[in-house]
């Protein structure tokens, strides 16, 4: 219908945004204000990732009764049979189809209203689609745990794994932590968080709802992130008890937790602050941060993901708001910043530490970049699939294991840039680990109530 107007983009905010035609006999020039509402352009059925083929919509609400809207991308008016007219409700809709040479990436679309006049442009995010592949390569398993799951990790001590889970909104009112049999995928143990002390305001502030895990085998414990109050809490492995609960603000929009068992460490990553919090796995004591600065002019660091070797004494963690990778020498307390050229919402890294490799996965860009640390420099940057949100590397296959949320799949990819494989893994694949013993262990969430595979723990075996 609309061919080739989703065409490669030299940069995404170059725009032609000129209207052809006649000129007013009064003037063009009509009466403005700001742009009011939101508008958005996402795939028609809901959650769903849009590729080529797929049908979108383009819909607007709170905007203004009776005010005429345009759409354009580039030269093209996408609603050519005229503007579309802002309801009674401040709402409007308008359906198309991504046509068959659309280029992937983020298309810019620009949103012209009259009556008052204002503009705004909204991104359409055409992801690519790769095929399945490689399912004979890896046996799997996968079983359902509980609603809401978000992350895993293995002990190998207990020979468990531990899932977190959070359903909803602030105030959080369902969250678990589970232990796992890493056999049988049986349920040994769940534990609901204690309730959060209410707000300054008064309001309810829900459980100490958990979100990242990661295991200590020296202490037997389990560190979850409590992502809604700012900070993390410690559970007993054996029976998951409650060992310590740090106050509201310890962490600020706590993300992953990993644990330094050699050195005795837990690093937790602050999200929207260049903040890596740093405690005492043995006293539970919080000690002075790791604090990065972005290499951009201007630029505020928000740190997420976090991946370590405690071999070589190397922490990695990415940046969302900047696209950067900070390497962390925890030895020295040397940190070196990393430019992410090709990352837009860099979200999740793993870290290879044989071939000095960091792995780099983006929300928006859809791709995994792969980082000689040493040069730093990007070396390979693969499209895997839409919105690749968490990364993991294991070194007995010897590649790098991609959580694609928004395609439900995960990608398997070697140092070399090349995917091994595809797998299906449900809808909305969120987190996953490789535990050390040659396997990976994955979690994703449910797309509705009646998804029959979601909220599932997945096993994958590479085939020797």
């Amino acid at each position: 219908m609309f061919s080739k107007v989703f065409r490669p983009l030299l940069s995404a905010s170059t725009l032609a945004i000129l209207l052809a035609g006649p000129v007013s006999a009064e003037t063009v020039f009509t009466p403005v204000r700001d742009f009011q509402g939101r508008v958005s352009a996402a795939s028609s059925e809901r959650g769903a990732p849009v590729y080529i083929g797929s049908k979108v919509t383009i819909s607007g609400e709170g905007l203004i009764p009776d005010q005429e809207i345009t759409l354009m991308r580039g030269p093209n008016v996408l609603n050519a049979n005229g503007p579309l007219l802002v309801d009674a409700e401040g709402k409007f809709s308008f359906d198309l189809e991504v046509d068959a040479d659309a280029a992937t990436g983020l298309q810019p679309i620009l949103v012209i209203a009259e009556k008052p006049a204002a503009a705004e442009v909204v991104t359409l995010k055409i992801s690519p689609e790769v095929p399945l592949s490689g399912a004979d390569k890896f046996t799997i398993a996968n079983g359902p745990v509980t609603r809401g799951l978000y992350q895993v990790a293995y002990s190998k001590a207990s020979d468990a794994v531990f899932v977190t889970s959070a359903v909803g909104r602030p105030p959080v009112k369902q969250s678990a932590l589970t232990k796992l049999d890493a056999n049988t995928l049986e349920q040994l143990a769940q534990v609901t968080p204690e309730a959060a002390p209410a707000r300054e305001n008064g309001e309810e502030a829900g459980l100490f709802a958990v979100y990242g895990v990661g295991v200590d085998d020296v202490n037997g414990n389990v560190w979850v992130t409590n992502t809604r109050q700012d900070t993390i809490s410690v559970y007993k492995q054996s029976d998951l008890s409650l060992v310590r609960q740090f106050a509201p603000g310890s962490v600020n929009h706590a993300r992953d937790v990993v644990i330094d068992e050699a050195n005795g460490r837990a690093y937790a990553s602050a999200t929207r602050t260049g903040n890596i919090e740093v405690f005492d796995t043995a006293t539970l004591e919080q000690l002075a941060p790791i604090t990065i600065t972005s290499g951009e002019r201007g630029g505020a660091w928000s740190a997420m993901a976090l991946d370590i070797d405690p071999a070589s004494g190397i922490l990695v963690n990415v940046s969302m708001s900047t696209n950067e990778l900070a390497v962390i020498d925890l030895k020295s307390g040397d940190v070196r910043v990393i430019a992410l050229p090709g990352a837009k919402g860099a979200a999740g890294v793993a870290y290879d530490a044989a071939q000095g490799l960091a792995f780099v996965v983006s929300q928006q860009s859809d791709n995994v970049l792969v980082v000689d640390v040493a040069k730093g420099e990007v070396i390979h940057d693969v499209a895997v699939g839409a919105q690749p949100l968490n990364v993991t590397y294991d070194a007995a296959s010897n590649a790098a294991y991609i959580a694609n949320r928004g395609a439900g799949t995960i990608t398997v990819v070697n140092g070399q840039g090349e995917i091994l494989a595809n797998l299906d893994a449900g809808n909305s694949t969120n987190q996953l680990r490789a535990d050390g013993q040659g396997r990976i262990w994955a979690v994703n969430k449910a797309r509705g109530e009646d998804d029959p595979t979601g909220d599932n723990l997945w096993r994958l075996t590479p085939a020797q």
